[in-house]
């Protein structure tokens, strides 16, 4: 009989994410920073920019900009704002009070990053819009390319976001435990400087980076500078992060408060 009034997992997790989306807008400072930081801080990397050559390695500044600006919408718009969410649900127990209905574990996870990452969604389609029209990048090259980076930024930035708040004691040491990988990503994954015009050595390194490989598909669909094998050996690579990802979340992740 429960199998039969059981309600769909659609519905399930329209009304999680419904529920969600009310509780992000009512903290005003995380939905700050989600809109604000990715539109603001790929301008104030342009001073940077500008002393490189760009155009050696085939890029252009728009392309970059553009880039930087979806980078950024994954650290911000979902990575550390999602940290804040699931932090602040274990820690006043709505998390472990879902648990006890029909609500499975990877649909209460998916439910509560349903508005982030549909934020950052909205935004990194916005912030592409916009540079193709005051920047003149024109269309991604290979708009396949730059839809897979996106995919796989969203889903992945989702992920290290359950599994960093799993180490996350309250929702004010989030910004401390979020803050390594913001910082390593946005100098060493390409989203401040492409990884392109680092140091072969120090570039191989960079290629490795959690978000590194998601944000060269993204530039890539601008670009076009990908082969075959290069492309699918990048998302390979996303893949895998997404898949460590994943599975250190079923690990790892605290359905109890930290205490």
């Amino acid at each position: 009989m429960s199998s039969i009034t059981r309600a769909p997992a659609g519905r399930r997790l329209r009304a999680l994410a419904q529920a969600e989306l009310a509780l992000l807008g009512r903290n005003r400072s995380v939905v700050f920073t989600a809109l604000a930081m990715p539109l603001v801080l790929p301008f104030s990397v342009r001073p940077a920019l500008d002393r490189i050559d760009l155009h050696k390695q085939g890029l252009s500044i728009g392309a970059v900009t553009a880039t930087a600006a979806i980078g950024f919408a994954f650290l911000f718009a979902v990575y550390t704002s999602l940290v804040n969410a699931y932090t602040a649900r274990r820690e006043e127990l709505v998390l472990k009070r879902m648990r006890t209905g029909e609500l499975s574990d990877t649909e209460i996870l998916i439910g509560t990053a349903l508005p982030a990452v549909g934020l950052g969604l909205v935004q990194a389609l916005l912030v592409s819009a916009g540079c193709m029209a005051l920047l003149h990048t024109g269309a991604p090259r290979a708009p396949y390319l730059t839809l897979l980076g996106l995919a796989a930024g969203l889903v992945l930035s989702a992920a290290l976001a359950a599994l960093t708040a799993s180490f996350t004691r309250t929702t004010e040491s989030g910004q401390v435990t979020a803050l390594p990988l913001v910082l390593v990503s946005m100098i060493g994954s390409g989203i401040s400087i492409p990884i392109e015009v680092l140091p072969g050595r120090l570039a191989s390194v960079c290629a490795f980076l959690p978000l590194s490989p998601a944000i060269r598909l993204v530039r890539a669909g601008w670009t076009d500078r990908l082969s075959a094998a290069q492309a699918l050996g990048t998302t390979a690579t996303a893949l895998a992060w997404i898949v460590v990802a994943v599975f250190a979340v079923q690990r790892w992740f605290r359905w109890e408060p930290r205490r």
